[in-house]
Parts: C-alpha cells; sequence; structure tokens
C-alpha cells in the first residue's frame, strides 16, 4: 500500500476548499443536473423534460446529443428543427467550455468511473491490463455505421447514461448490472477504462473539446516539484506531460481534446502550477 497521501500537501498548504474546490463544484452540478431530470416525474415539477440524449428547458431551450442526431440522420430519420437547434447549442456550448467538460461536469457516470478510480488508488490496484485510448473512436465510427446499416439509433440501446437515468425513475433491475460492470471494468481490469477508452460519447466530446477556448494551462510549472499528484488524480493524465515537461520554449497551455477541465490538476497541486486559461494563453 502507498505510504503517501495523494492531496495531502495540496491541503496543507492551500487549505481544504481550495484543495477540492473543482471536484466539489463538479459534484454539485452533476448530482443538480440529474436531480432537474428526476424532478419531474418524481415530483411534478417539469423544469426539464426528457433525458441527457435529448431535452426541453422551461418549454424553450432544446438540448440535443450530436451523437443521437448523428445517429438519426444516419438512419435516415425525419430531424425536427429543435433537434437541430439543440445540438447547435450542446456544440457551440461544448467548444467554448470544452468538449470533454461534458464528461466531467454533466454525465452522471463520471460518478461511478470516479469512485473506482478513487478505490483504486486506495487499494494501490496498480496491476491493470494496458489496451489504446484509440479503441473509443473506433466504436464511435461502428456506431455510426450500425445506425446506416440497420436505421435505427443504436446507441440507445446500451447507453449507460440513459439505462442510469431509466433505472432511477422505473427500477434499475439489469440497469445495475451495466453500473456495476462498468465500475468493476475500472477498478480491477483498467483504470479509467470506460470513460478514458471506450465511451464513444467521450470520443466524439474530445473531437469538439480539439477546438475548445477554455483550456488549462501549466502557468506555473517552473514551481512543479514533480510529486506527480497531477498524473495520479488526472482522467487523462497523458494530456499534462507535453505542458508541464515539454521543455524550453514549449507552451504551458493543455491543447489536448482529451482533457476534460475537471480541474482536479488545479486542485491538487500544492505548488498551484495549474490554471485554467483560454487557447490564446499559449505564451511560455
Amino acid at each position: 500500500m502507498t505510504t503517501r497521501k495523494v492531496g495531502a500537501e495540496a491541503v496543507q498548504k492551500k487549505g481544504r476548499w481550495r484543495a477540492w474546490k473543482w471536484l466539489l463544484l463538479r459534484r454539485v452540478t452533476q448530482l443538480a443536473l440529474l436531480g432537474l431530470f428526476l424532478l419531474g416525474p418524481l415530483a411534478g415539477i417539469w423544469i426539464v423534460r426528457g433525458s441527457f440524449a435529448a431535452s426541453m428547458t422551461l418549454h424553450f431551450l432544446p438540448l440535443t446529443d450530436p451523437l443521437i442526431l448523428a445517429q438519426s440522420f444516419l438512419a435516415g430519420h425525419a430531424l425536427a428543427a429543435t433537434a437541430l437547434l439543440g445540438a447547435l447549442i450542446v456544440i457551440v456550448f461544448y467548444v467554448v467550455v470544452g468538449g470533454r467538460a461534458y464528461c466531467a461536469w454533466t454525465c452522471p457516470m463520471n460518478l461511478i468511473t470516479d469512485a473506482a478510480a478513487w478505490l483504486n488508488r486506495r487499494l494501490d490496484l496498480r496491476k491493470n491490463i494496458s489496451i489504446s485510448r484509440a479503441i473509443r473512436y473506433w466504436l464511435l465510427g461502428a456506431i455510426l455505421v450500425l445506425a446506416w446499416l440497420t436505421g435505427t439509433v443504436v446507441w440507445e440501446w446500451l447507453n449507460p447514461v440513459t439505462v442510469f437515468q431509466r433505472g432511477l425513475l422505473f427500477g434499475m433491475g439489469l440497469g445495475w448490472v451495466m453500473v456495476a460492470a462498468i465500475f468493476v471494468f475500472d477498478l480491477l481490469v483498467v483504470r479509467r477504462g470506460w470513460c478514458g477508452h471506450l465511451c464513444p460519447v467521450g470520443a466524439l466530446h474530445s473531437v469538439l473539446g480539439y477546438f475548445s477556448l477554455v483550456r488549462v494551462k501549466a502557468a506555473g510549472r517552473e514551481h512543479c516539484a514533480d510529486c506527480l499528484d497531477c498524473f495520479v488524480v488526472c482522467p487523462e493524465p497523458q494530456v499534462i506531460g507535453p505542458s508541464l515537461k515539454g521543455g524550453e520554449g514549449s507552451s504551458p497551455l493543455i491543447d489536448s481534446g482529451n482533457c476534460l477541465n475537471c480541474g482536479r490538476c488545479i486542485d491538487i497541486c500544492p505548488h498551484e502550477v495549474f490554471q485554467f486559461s483560454t487557447r490564446f494563453g499559449r505564451r511560455t
């Protein structure tokens, strides 16, 4: 078992709030969004109708998952104007705040995968299988091809977010099996396996993230003490290295579309190396 507690130095130097701020804000956001979806069916207060795949907020704001829209188009379905507008709003929003911010700030499955990652660290389960992160892009392509071949929105049969939300309303049933399978997969088989290697929704949002305006920046990288806490807690640790250790003349900006803009590296760093910035902050 590891003897050094990840994040302890950040709590000591910055205080508990600043060492957990972005994580706590993410949890509040995730639970609040999930609560809004459940509020109507369970309490009759219809602020939001629909699901994470497609919804209508306050009777005027449509939001549509771009992957759902792409599948519907390829399946030959007629596309409603509200669905097109909803997808455009989602795309523009995540291009601004960071495509994979959806994975960190909105997706309820992040609660499950983060719990598995935390327990993995606590139990020091380091001997995981290594698989390519490119698999999620192949799965994304396969889903689109299947939608075209079958004329159906294939992903919604298996989407764990939809299964999870439906299960909370009507009883989980086999939904618990899917949630448990993702948890065990992340815990014992591949660290950050679902979100980091397999999820096609995350793959699509990483494409949007390539263009995002909001970025994390290693603005104080000269103060880095090589504690590696940021690499330990980051869901996509491979994106940190080029900005933090890229060498003289390299940009301190994390410009990978796979960055979740979760802010965990900002929280966990005791030397305040990281901060939120924009894609225009490339100055070394």
